[in-house]
């Protein structure tokens, strides 16, 4: 297993954590200089706000323990394909490079509905890759969906 992989394995985790607390599983991992210093999973449902997306909270937990808002050194691994909300906040970070797992083709704002990270002339430019631990990442969120609708039909 590769860094990336490894990195991504533990945005999993954090995406099994939402799983469990029936939020949408999407987990969000920060590196700065080969090591992780922030993590965090969606928690919408739980918090009702709207912006509790994990990547959000991620960037404010990497922000906070690196005393700046600026993360042009850090890289972000995470599982699905950040919306335009998120993308927009990568961007302004100034995160250095993104990771992700799987593609998002209702909402995501890096590549398959649209992508902020290239297609417009912001001041940062993010680096894009797509497609790491796809599999799981799908996997993952396919399984909470279905169980979602079993709870529903109940």
């Amino acid at each position: 297993m590769n860094e990336n992989e490894k990195y991504m394995k533990e945005a999993l985790k954090e995406a099994q954590k939402a799983y469990k607390k029936l939020e949408i599983p999407v987990g969000a991992v920060i590196v700065k200089d080969g090591k992780i210093i922030a993590k965090a999973h969606n928690i919408k449902e739980q918090k009702k706000d709207t912006t509790k997306h994990a990547e959000i909270i991620a960037i404010q937990k990497a922000s906070k323990k690196l005393d700046t808002w600026r993360l042009n050194d850090c890289e972000m691994y995470v599982t699905l394909e950040p919306c335009s909300m998120c993308a927009g906040a990568i961007i302004q970070a100034r995160l250095k490079k993104i990771y992700i797992g799987t593609m998002d083709e209702k909402t995501g704002a890096c590549g398959s509905v649209l992508n902020l990270l290239k297609d417009y002339k912001f001041n940062h430019e993010v680096e894009l890759e797509t497609g790491l631990l796809e599999e799981n990442c799908k996997k993952i969120l396919q399984d909470f969906f279905k169980e979602l609708r079993k709870l529903k039909n109940k």
